[in-house]
């Protein structure tokens, strides 16, 4: 048998295989008929399309620099009542009530006026500018406070410096918290907020057990100093999540087209006003009326922002499960009712109680309406701008809050206390029925329905 290969066998076996892998290439181009996917381009870092994280220490970390932004805000205007008792003695200068409360109420007003230039200039990257300056105006303020003999110089000091120093902070705050949660939003500014809470048991505590040792200047001071070691937390860790492809306008015009935005506006307006008879005469008002002595008459401050570290984090807490205007709503209304009921108080003990439930209730006009101006914006790149400009239209209540009451209130013994709740009263209960009329506007009239 010969060994060698048959030429015509070869050359069949070569067909047969070019044949198969013919066969072979042509299933293939067949069956692969899948065409690639197009690729879809991912949104840039910092956009508004990317989901919020919702969670996660990054998150948290702002939650706990706004804490101390809100110490530094909203925990040193919760003081108020404290230097409105104090310059009320004449110790300082010599005002009447009403004027005196000027310096407050400008103080918050331009805490929340200053949100018009703040959040567009927060929308427009600079957070660490805004933090700096708002940072040193609030701890100089202060300290020139500390200075003054005059009603003009407290005026510019606490009113103005300080306000505007607030203003800066306060806005890009409650701002930048919604860019980093989603459903536990509430949860986290009612966390954050809370910091104005302890704010004002420590401030007005650290002031009134300071005046007397070491003299008004130096507790002044010493609030300043504090502030200034707490302001290190808030710069070191705030960190923008979104910042605008490009410069947008100072005014966002079409949030006053929104009817639901501006009617929100204007309820935050009234019941800002009815708040803050509440912020300036809680420590006056039994000290005047000898419920209690001088001593716990300055402590009523701390109690009442006490309980309102409660009125800040369960309603939040609860305003992300059944909605924030479901929430804030009925909260207005109840807090209505509890001004009325300050002029049933004639002892220590229904003072005590008092301070304690409208003060929880309290918590609730400063923690919530951050969330609602969120849920009324779409857009989270302007959100800084809507925020700061319905902070604006809400600020005009504390500019005029203070100072009608303090008219209302006279100058000529007795005082009419009476006058005053009902004012804070009705103001307060106006605003709720507002409140249930965006609510409409937002969800219509069902009740079952998360809003």
């Amino acid at each position: 048998m010969s060994s060698t290969t048959d030429p015509m066998m070869e050359a069949n076996e070569k067909r047969e295989a070019e044949s198969l892998g013919s066969t072979h290439d042509s299933n293939n181009i067949t069956l692969d008929t899948t065409k690639p996917e197009p690729k879809v381009a991912k949104p840039p870092l910092g956009s508004p399309n990317l989901g919020q994280p919702n969670g996660g220490l990054a998150a948290w970390l702002q939650v706990a620099a706004g804490f101390m932004i809100f110490f530094n805000t909203w925990g040193l205007i919760n003081t108020f009542a404290v230097f409105q008792t104090y310059y009320e003695s004449g110790a300082l200068f010599t005002e009447s009530s009403s004027n005196i409360s000027w310096i407050g109420s400008i103080q918050c007003f331009l805490l929340q006026l200053t949100g018009i230039v703040a959040g567009p200039i927060y929308d427009r990257g600079h957070l660490r500018l805004l933090l700096l300056t708002g940072s040193l105006l609030v701890v100089f303020g202060y300290m020139m406070l500390s200075l003054c003999h005059e009603y003009w110089q407290a005026m510019l000091a606490q009113a103005i410096c300080v306000g505007i120093g607030s203003g800066l902070l306060f806005t890009p705050t409650v701002s930048l918290l919604p860019t980093w949660f989603s459903s536990h939003l509430g949860l986290a500014v009612g966390i954050a907020s809370s910091g104005s809470s302890l704010g004002g048991v420590i401030y007005p505590i650290v002031l009134y057990r300071l005046i007397g040792p070491i003299g008004f200047p130096w507790a002044v001071r010493t609030l300043a100093f504090i502030a200034l070691g707490t302001f290190i937390i808030p710069v070191v860790v705030m960190k923008q999540r979104i910042k605008p492809p490009k410069l947008r306008a100072m005014i966002d015009w079409s949030a006053f087209t929104d009817a639901p935005y501006i009617t929100f506006a204007l309820a935050l307006l009234i019941v800002f006003i009815g708040n803050s008879v509440l912020i300036f005469y809680i420590s006056y008002y039994p000290v005047n009326n000898a419920f209690t002595n001088e001593s716990l008459g300055f402590y009523m401050v701390a109690i009442f922002n006490a309980a309102s570290v409660f009125g800040r984090i369960a309603p939040n807490a609860l305003s992300d499960r059944i909605g924030v205007f479901n929430t804030f709503a009925p909260m207005a209304l109840l807090l209505s009712i509890t001004v009325f009921c300050m002029i049933a108080v004639k002892n220590t003990g229904g003072m005590v109680v008092e301070a304690l439930i409208t003060g929880f209730f309290s918590g609730v006009i400063v923690a919530l309406p951050p969330v609602c101006f969120a849920m009324l914006t779409k857009n989270k790149a302007v959100i800084g701008t809507r925020i700061g400009q319905g902070f604006a239209i809400g600020g005009l209540g504390l500019l005029i809050g203070g100072p009608t009451a303090g008219a209302i209130l006279g100058t000529t013994e007795p005082l009419k206390w009476t006058g005053l709740w009902v004012y804070g009263g009705v103001t307060c209960a106006v605003a709720g029925f507002i409140l249930v009329a965006v609510r409409i506007m937002k969800a219509g009239p069902t009740l079952m329905i998360k809003a």
